[in-house]
């Protein structure tokens, strides 16, 4: 009797563990299905999400100029190392060929510069809507990942900073570091003054101007543009550009109008006929490009900065293209030409005036050590040291896009 007891009550206890399992169970499996229901909830509403951010950027930059993230990382051969053209800023570059034959630079823009996809439809549609024989065409874009992508032509011979002082540098003849001068000013002209965006670099320089198969320059970088009005012409970010190209009211004050351009032109161009960098230890009487040419220019000896590895030069083109360097290189961006004149001066339908005043030019020692002074004599209506950051400046009364990379 008490077996019998005891059995029942055994059963009972276990039907009681079984229903508690099976209770268990079930709410755990009701659980998964729930989170398993958010989860797949959630990817659908992300994938809606971002197809209707590609939407948004194929309506830009128009579906045909689209390539995938499969086609771009077999044409860098998954951006081997072996292919890496350079790193900026804004991220790396590599060359590819797509399978239509067509080579290729790829910039893969880093995270760290890359602030959304509104930015980058921006630069995109920027790009796409400024186009000149002198400025990097872009072929399209990759839309995919977190990373997106930017594919440009690939020139053929590099940077003019390679082809005038790299390792493995060339010998231009004059006419065509003549025409490359040209060729530069001729795209400035138009990013500042026939665009329908108009745009200023902020960051022109020998390494930044590139060289098709025909020793054609074109201007690079110009990507990530922001607009300003009138009312912003300081601007609070992270002054962008290169020592030795920067304008003094830039690299003081943050004050950026085209002729901070204007300026850096007139650099590339005294580096371009004298086959050296802005600045060079080689020559202790030589160091600062600024110092070399304008003492020459002072004692009437202007063309013998011209490069000396060059036989023959056109000293009327010589002379002319050594006063539009130094024009362009006052420390009053007021006293710079617009590009539109340099060009017409580098032609010789303008006639380009003596240069007074000595160039004002800014180090990195000054930026990093502390020293606030131009390196330049006075200029008229502005004294050589630099004004306060929130002293009062002249104001552009037209919009510029400013672009860094």
């Amino acid at each position: 009797m008490k077996l019998r007891v005891d059995l029942a009550a055994a059963k009972k206890n276990g039907s009681k563990t079984g229903v508690i399992a099976g209770v268990v169970v079930g709410v755990a499996v009701l659980g998964l299905v729930v989170l398993a229901g958010i989860f797949l909830w959630r990817r659908r509403q992300k994938r809606r999400k971002l197809s209707l951010e590609q939407e948004e950027l194929y309506s830009i930059v128009g579906r045909p100029n689209v390539l995938s993230y499969g086609e771009l990382r077999s044409a860098t051969d998954n951006f081997s190392p072996n292919n890496l053209l350079g790193q900026g800023g804004y991220g790396s570059v590599y060359k590819g060929k797509l399978t239509d034959g067509r080579f290729v630079a790829v910039k893969q823009l880093s995270e760290a510069s890359h602030q959304g996809k509104k930015e980058f439809a921006t630069e995109i549609e920027t790009i796409s809507r400024v186009q000149h024989r002198n400025l990097v065409k872009l072929y399209g874009c990759c839309l995919e990942g977190n990373k997106p992508l930017l594919v440009y032509e690939c020139l053929e011979n590099g940077s003019l900073d390679h082809a005038l002082f790299g390792k493995g540098k060339s010998s231009l003849d004059w006419p065509t570091r003549f025409e490359i001068c040209l060729g530069v000013a001729r795209g400035l002209s138009y990013l500042h003054e026939e665009s329908s965006i108009r745009v200023v670099h902020r960051d022109i320089k020998a390494s930044n101007i590139l060289l098709d198969a025909n020793l054609n320059p074109k201007i690079s970088d110009f990507g990530l543009a922001k607009l300003y009005d009138d009312q912003k012409t300081h601007v609070s970010t992270k002054v962008a550009g290169t020592f030795g190209y920067l304008a003094p009211e830039y690299a003081m004050r943050g004050h950026m109008t085209e002729k901070i351009d204007v300026f850096a032109f007139g650099v590339v161009v005294l580096e371009t006929l004298a086959g050296r960098p802005n600045y060079s230890t080689e020559d202790e009487n030589k160091v600062y490009i600024f110092e070399w040419v304008w003492e020459l220019y002072e004692n009437n000896h202007p063309l013998d900065m011209v490069d000396q590895r060059l036989e023959e030069f056109d000293s009327e083109e010589a002379l002319r293209a050594i006063k539009v360097a130094l024009l362009c290189t006052q420390g009053s961006p007021h006293q710079r030409p617009s590009m539109s004149r340099v060009v017409a001066m580098l032609t010789g339908d303008v006639e380009a005036p003596d240069v007074v005043t000595k160039p004002s030019y800014i180090t990195e020692w000054q930026i990093t050590g502390g020293n606030t002074t131009y390196m330049s004599t006075d200029v008229s209506g502005q004294p050589s040291s630099a004004p306060r950051a929130n002293s009062p400046s002249s104001r552009t009364s037209s919009p510029f896009l400013s672009s860094v990379i």
